[in-house]
């Protein structure tokens, strides 16, 4: 008979395996992190309230900064570059003000040329149809606040049902994760949210431009 140490031993390594196993499956990364490849398999947390610094879990590129970018596109133009996992707002002279992004999975990605046509503060969230499909707990709607997946706040892209808004989940910046939507963490998109006004012209490109 096993003695009752080794088994209890034995008990509590499975038990911490089995818990590793969950923790991984429920946000199983591929992909270095910005890379094209580079998926986040992670649900959306209605509740989830982002940490004070938000920014403390980004890499120090997908922080926004000012850099070089070479582009035909107008001043205050926003370009969407989903490879890259980078969203560039235009300043003219080849300068671009640069935000780390989260991107869609595969099969909800897209490109394009819209406007931003609304903008909000706290915005309420209704779950699109495909996602309740692979979420059927989530709520069907939910008042905008601290605990809503949309974060802070949200730019509405006109003729489409995606958003630029903000996230409670900042681990997930530099990753394909959302239903064609592109989420900055909270004190990234209040920075961009001052800088845009409605109007805005959005440029979405699957493969950065040379």
């Amino acid at each position: 008979m096993m003695p009752v140490t080794i088994k209890t031993l034995t008990f509590a390594a499975l038990l911490q395996v089995g818990v590793f196993a969950f923790a991984t499956g429920a946000s199983a990364q591929v992909g270095p992190r910005g890379g094209p490849g580079a998926v986040m398999d992670i649900d959306e947390q209605p509740g989830l309230t982002a940490p004070d610094d938000d920014m403390a879990q980004l890499d120090p590129q997908f922080r926004h900064q000012p850099v070089y970018f070479r582009t035909t596109e107008k001043p205050g133009t926003i370009v969407i570059h989903t490879n890259e996992r980078f969203l560039y707002l235009v300043q003219g002279d080849n300068r671009a003000m640069r935000y780390g992004i989260g991107v869609g999975r595969d099969g909800f990605q897209w490109s394009g040329l819209k406007t931003i046509e609304r903008k909000a503060e706290w915005p309420d969230w209704t779950p699109p149809s495909e996602m309740i499909q692979r979420q059927p707990y989530l709520p069907r709607f939910m008042a905008g606040g601290p605990g809503n997946p949309m974060g802070a706040r949200a730019l509405y892209i006109g003729g489409t049902v995606y958003r630029i808004h903000g996230t409670n989940q900042p681990q997930t910046i530099g990753y394909a994760v959302s239903s064609g939507c592109f989420r900055l963490v909270n004190s990234e998109i209040i920075d961009l949210y001052s800088r845009v006004p409605v109007g805005t012209k959005v440029v979405v490109r699957q493969q950065a431009a040379l």
